[in-house]
């Protein structure tokens, strides 16, 4: 392999998003060009050389590493963003964003993610970070003349900076104690401590870097972000961003905290399980009490998040379920999470988002479909059988009994159980609640095609997920 085989899915992503923006810039006022489709190339030549280096752990510059383990996080990016375009050409001429920066944004975001996952230096996760970041945060005030979205993005950019300095920070701290930012070096300098008490730069290192990642993925305190930029960012933004930034930076907390700082388990595991039980509790109660369905998705994304920390939490040596459990998860909440938005972006119209509880009343007359597989992906994200939700949560909470931490399955399964409520209130209003005759926004043979797509994943998964699990077993074992 040459030095540049594992940046390979990472260009070529680049070179898609490069594509769509110029394929902007030639267009014609009014024209209407597939710039959606270049995209899809991209993520599918993304995906297709992520296939053909499996198995090679090539490096790229002695900073990127495509081992199996970012292999996987990049088929399920591709996964997020082959859906987010399937979704995206109807609802972006509908609500009116200009779709050479919707398209061009969204791929140099999933280009970020790709390098966040795949990053083996400290200093190259924070230039990821802050690529997926800006990315993001642009596309969450992409409405340009919507006061939410702007307050939504204002919000997430300026607490995004709040914790892209703490992660510096930490970096900084790591630096101090290795001479390295390097994640095996940092590793090597730690082992060498031995198992006295840890320096208080190690101490704060660790501290700091995971405040930069729990922003990331909503985890409780620092999730105060999220409710206000799923509500006022558009809703196809809100579902890439809910899980293409969670895959990512689940991705670089488990090859940061399961290799270099894993001589500090002791010292990390206690807080970051405090950290899960919070977020899984007020995630799930605070959800309850809202109306407006994208921030009870945003809330209900800050409980996955506590559940997915079970899982990072819950790892040894000899227990590989904890560590697959966390991928597996990552994939099943991506297609089920996707799915559920996809439908609330495909039913609003540029004057009104009908993403309010009450506008999905009687949606089971006007559209019996789109009920249905909002069903699926509702009852998948509690974790009802036979859907995918429930094996990966199954065998996170497995992962926590196996490792001896009985009280956060136990919190897990509570709220797993208050979170079926308001997802079944979704389901109630769409099949026992009488609806206006609201006139819906028709839905593209594309779109139906990525919800189909979906909710096949959702059920394979849910039924035959020994295959993934192996696979993500088999992944993971390489970043040790």
């Amino acid at each position: 392999m040459t030095d540049y085989a594992a940046i390979i899915p990472i260009v070529i992503v680049a070179l898609s998003g490069t594509a769509a923006m110029l394929a902007e810039a030639f267009r014609q006022p009014g024209e209407r060009m597939p710039i959606a489709g270049l995209g899809l190339i991209g993520l599918a030549g993304a995906a297709l050389a992520s296939v053909f280096l499996w198995d090679s752990d090539a490096r790229s510059f002695g900073v990127i590493r495509s081992d199996n383990f970012a292999l996987f996080i990049n088929l399920i990016l591709c996964v997020i963003g082959v859906l987010t375009m399937l979704f995206s050409n109807e609802v972006v001429e509908r609500e009116q964003l200009p779709a050479g920066e919707y398209y061009a944004l969204t791929l140099y975001g999933i280009c970020g993610m790709m390098m966040m996952a795949a990053a083996d230096d400290l200093l190259i996760i924070f230039l990821a970070l802050e690529v997926l970041s800006l990315s993001v945060y642009v596309l969450t005030g992409l409405r340009r003349a919507s006061e939410a979205s702007a307050e939504a993005a204002f919000k997430y950019f300026l607490l995004g900076s709040f914790s892209s300095a703490f992660f510096l920070y930490g970096v900084a701290f790591a630096f101090a104690i290795s001479g390295s930012t390097r994640l095996d070096q940092i590793g090597v300098a730690l082992s060498a401590q031995g198992a006295g008490t840890p320096p208080t730069l190690a101490l704060l290192a660790v501290g700091l870097l995971a405040v930069g990642f729990a922003f990331k993925v909503s985890a409780v305190p620092f999730h105060m972000w999220t409710p206000d930029a799923y509500e006022g960012a558009p809703t196809i933004v809100t579902a890439f961003m809910s899980t293409g930034v969670k895959a990512a930076a689940f991705a670089a907390f488990v090859r940061v905290f399961l290799s270099p700082l894993e001589p500090l388990q002791a010292q990390w595991v206690p807080i970051l399980s405090a950290v899960a039980g919070v977020t899984m509790i007020l995630g799930t109660v605070v959800g309850v009490a809202q109306t407006n369905i994208k921030r009870m998705l945003a809330y209900s994304s800050i409980a996955h998040a506590g559940y997915l920390l079970i899982g990072l939490i819950s790892n040894s040596p000899t227990n590989g379920a904890g560590k697959a459990a966390v991928l597996f998860y990552l994939l099943t909440y991506a297609v089920t999470n996707l799915g559920a938005l996809g439908i609330v972006a495909l039913l609003g119209t540029l004057q009104n988002q009908h993403d309010e509880l009450r506008d999905f009343a009687g949606l089971w007359k006007s559209r019996p479909v789109l009920a249905g597989l909002m069903t699926v992906f509702l009852l998948s994200l509690g974790g009802l059988p036979p859907t995918a939700g429930f094996i990966a949560k199954w065998y996170i909470f497995t992962a926590a009994v196996q490792e001896g931490h009985y009280w956060l399955a136990i919190i897990g399964v509570l709220t797993s159980v208050v979170s079926v409520f308001f997802y079944l209130r979704i389901v109630v209003m769409m099949y026992m609640t009488e609806g206006t005759e609201t006139p819906r926004p028709r839905v593209p043979a594309t779109a139906m095609a990525g919800l189909a797509l979906a909710t096949a994943a959702v059920f394979y998964l849910g039924v035959l997920p020994t295959r993934i699990l192996d696979l993500a077993l088999a992944s993971i074992a390489t970043i040790f």
